[in-house]
């Protein structure tokens, strides 16, 4: 899973490719793959973690040797991926909150604690399908599963606990939103086999990491006004084929060895160009979610935020640096945030006669 790799300080060596193979199986890989031999991936010697990460970190580490395998299995040494699951969540969540008040904190602690479960069941499954290809990969093969810390049999026991909790988690919500929780389960479960058979695996990521946006208007209102939901379901999914991309390429050369498909390598050198496509279509479905909701002035702010967010991101990244592409990765949690407080503070302002034009009974499904 893209979300869940970490940044090797080690220089990164590709080894020759046998060109008459490459090239009768596909030209575009052996083009990307001299290109990458020629011009080279730039590594810094160290990449500095966020505060967040650092904390994180350190609290995994001064863990039980027996249990910190299994919290490093389910990624809580890194955070990130769970903020970015949570975001879409706390916007449906907001966006459904009543009029002149705050979003309901029961569900947003209910929803963060959802994310750091489902987070770690996916990263779970995905180490369990790619166990033999992370072993090949400098920067995965210290994984719990490959270095043997964590076994198979007990990974499946450990995926059955997480998703034990979360199924508890999810049974606290209306029977409406636990049939839409869990219909998203195939997704979470063939997302990681999407790499091997299709170079947008992202834009499955980005349906399961954002189901959210969908379960969270749910849980307040018992239905899904799909007028709403939907426009800012398909943001999130724009957002996070932007996000993921851009953390794409950081493996792109053991990618291409190994036969993985993703849209980095989709996209190539026109990266910044599809990213530019895809930023155009977030923001479009972003203000088209807020007219349909009644939002007020501070949501269309927050609009305008992310687009220079966007903008500065996709001018200043270099798609050959993977140092940049973590950086600017992890600084699409500061997207999520600032979407966040636009539609709370929105929220706030709204009246009770938009609040009520927002809960049309003709355009939700009970």
């Amino acid at each position: 899973m893209y979300l869940a790799k970490s940044i090797s300080s080690k220089p990164l060596i590709l080894p020759s490719i046998d060109n008459k193979k490459y090239s009768a199986k596909n030209k575009h890989l052996l083009h990307i793959h001299s290109n990458l031999l020629k011009n080279g991936l730039r590594y810094s010697t160290k990449v500095k973690p966020s505060f967040q990460q650092t904390l994180a970190s350190s609290l995994v580490n001064k863990s039980s040797q027996k249990v910190q395998p299994y919290l490093k299995l389910m990624r809580l040494d890194k955070p990130i991926g769970t903020w970015l699951l949570f975001w879409p969540c706390g916007w449906s969540i907001s966006v459904a909150a009543e009029a002149g008040t705050f979003p309901d904190l029961k569900m947003l602690l209910l929803f963060g604690s959802g994310a750091i479960v489902m987070r770690g069941a996916g990263c779970t499954i995905n180490d369990m399908w790619d166990k033999d290809i992370d072993g090949k990969v400098e920067r995965t093969k210290d994984r719990p599963l490959v270095n043997g810390t964590v076994s198979i049999s007990d990974a499946w026991v450990f995926l059955a606990v997480q998703l034990s909790v979360a199924l508890t988690i999810l049974l606290q919500l209306n029977w409406y939103s636990v049939f839409l929780g869990a219909s998203s389960l195939g997704l979470v479960i063939v997302y990681p086999l999407m790499k091997r058979v299709t170079y947008w695996p992202q834009l499955i990521l980005g349906m399961t990491f954002n189901w959210g946006a969908l379960l969270g208007w749910s849980a307040i209102h018992s239905s899904c006004n799909w007028e709403v939901c939907l426009p800012l379901y398909a943001a999130g999914i724009c957002w996070t084929i932007i996000y993921d991309t851009i953390y794409a390429h950081q493996d792109k050369a053991d990618d291409v060895i190994l036969g993985i498909k993703s849209t980095a390598i989709k996209f190539g050198e026109d990266t910044k160009l599809w990213l530019s496509v895809f930023s155009c279509g977030m923001i479009s479905f972003l203000v088209t979610t807020g007219i349909l909701s009644q939002q007020t002035w501070p949501y269309y702010f927050s609009v305008c935020l992310i687009t220079n967010h966007l903008y500065q991101q996709l001018k200043t990244l270099d798609i050959n640096n993977p140092d940049d592409c973590d950086n600017k990765f992890i600084s699409n949690k500061n997207v999520g945030l600032i979407l966040f407080i636009g539609i709370v503070f929105s929220t706030l302002l709204k009246t009770k006669e938009n609040h009520e034009k927002t809960i049309l009974p003709n355009s939700s499904v009970s």
